[in-house]
């Protein structure tokens, strides 16, 4: 009977951490991909996450090697698809960028992330 109660509250406690690992929104995939090299920059960043964003809370940047903000200062949530989150870009020169992410999902849980982008000509 010990071992059943006990084997009972481990399972219940491993159930409760993985709810609680899925209450976050991480990012799923971007586009431009992740680290990737482009041929020169898209119109949009567009990055699209594992749960629906809150979008008074969720933001994007990109900034170039100098640390200056390059994006149009546009960024927003999609109203019709909530986990996509987007920026405007303008004609970018050649060279590496850091995209800087901060989200919170639509139960109060914050994640940011950053990575790189290269864009060639």
């Amino acid at each position: 009977m010990k071992r059943t109660a006990l084997a009972f509250l481990v399972a219940a406690a491993l159930a409760s951490s993985a709810a609680a690992a899925l209450a976050h929104a991480f990012l799923d995939h971007a586009s431009p991909a992740v680290g990737s090299t482009v041929h020169g920059a898209p119109p949009v960043l567009r990055l699209w996450f594992t749960q629906e964003l809150e979008p008074a809370f969720s933001t994007v940047k990109v900034v170039s090697a100098a640390e200056a903000q390059v994006d149009k200062g546009d960024s927003t949530v999609d109203a019709k698809d909530r986990t996509l989150l987007m920026v405007s870009l303008p004609a970018l020169a050649p060279g590496d960028y850091k995209v800087m992410w901060r989200v919170t999902s639509v139960d109060t849980h914050t994640t940011t992330g950053t990575f790189t982008i290269h864009i060639v000509p």
